[in-house]
């Protein structure tokens, strides 16, 4: 019986894995650490920082904010306690301390954990050589701080890398006039294009659009519910509280 903390309790992701995690026969949760007050605490305790937190614990999930997420990093590290992190926007600094912590314990970050999602990624970078142009959209609530959304980011690293191991070159841009600066998204490198889109009513959604003369293929996921994120984090606990070091992403993990 895996016996957790999450970090960021109070938060919409927070509670939903509170939920979901205390509702699996291996694990139980028996923290929430969050500065404000929980809406449920689903019989676990509330503290409100992890300096807080007891020993007798086997591993924690920060759903936090990038200050946040270092601390908890900190801690884990001084206590030997595996980390699995679903916070995004991380600075160099920030990811730098992160990776840090895996030199002590299992330390899982990632982007996306809905496996759904993952796959998508996983079947875009498999696709991207064998078209022209390749460019990203992804659609989130409008209650989201961060652009492009770190599944975003790390889904135009794969389709890069992809692309240059098979030797494949974007056209150059053919937009020569702009009405409006920024009309075409963010270039994340080699040509691949983001475009985010911030709106009440959506959750998570991504599409990568790749096209060659004559046609074109559109891969696209959607994140209803937040739950559909619950399988992905209890994957990465069970390889966070079993392996040392510090790992980025689910996907060789399914």
């Amino acid at each position: 019986m895996l016996r957790i903390a999450i970090v960021g309790g109070a938060g919409r992701m927070g509670q939903i894995m509170a939920e979901c995690l205390g509702e699996r026969p291996d694990m139980t949760v028996v923290a929430l650490v969050d500065p404000n007050e929980p809406r449920d605490c689903f019989g676990a305790q509330h503290l409100t920082s992890v300096q807080e937190l007891a020993r007798e614990l086997d591993a924690v999930v920060d759903f936090s904010t990038p200050d946040t997420v270092v601390a908890t990093a900190a801690w884990c590290a001084d206590h030997h306690v595996a980390l699995v992190i679903g916070a995004t926007g991380l600075s160099a600094q920030q990811r730098i301390a992160v990776e840090a912590a895996g030199e002590h314990v299992g330390v899982i970050l990632a982007a996306n954990f809905s496996i759904g999602a993952v796959l998508s990624e996983r079947f875009a970078a498999m696709a991207a050589p064998y078209f022209e142009r390749v460019e990203i959209v992804e659609l989130h609530h409008d209650r989201k701080v961060d652009a492009p959304s770190g599944t975003a980011m790390a889904s135009a690293e794969r389709i890069r890398a992809a692309r240059a191991a098979a030797g494949r070159v974007t056209p150059p841009e053919p937009t020569e006039r702009f009405s409006l600066e920024g009309a075409r998204g963010a270039d994340a490198g080699d040509g691949v294009r983001i475009h985010s889109v911030r709106l009440p009513g959506l959750l998570a959604h991504q599409e990568v659009l790749l096209g060659s003369t004559g046609e074109g293929l559109t891969i696209r996921h959607d994140s209803y519910d937040r739950r559909s994120f619950v399988g992905g984090v209890a994957l990465a606990l069970e390889h966070a509280t079993t392996h040392t070091g510090f790992h980025f992403g689910i996907d060789d993990l399914l």
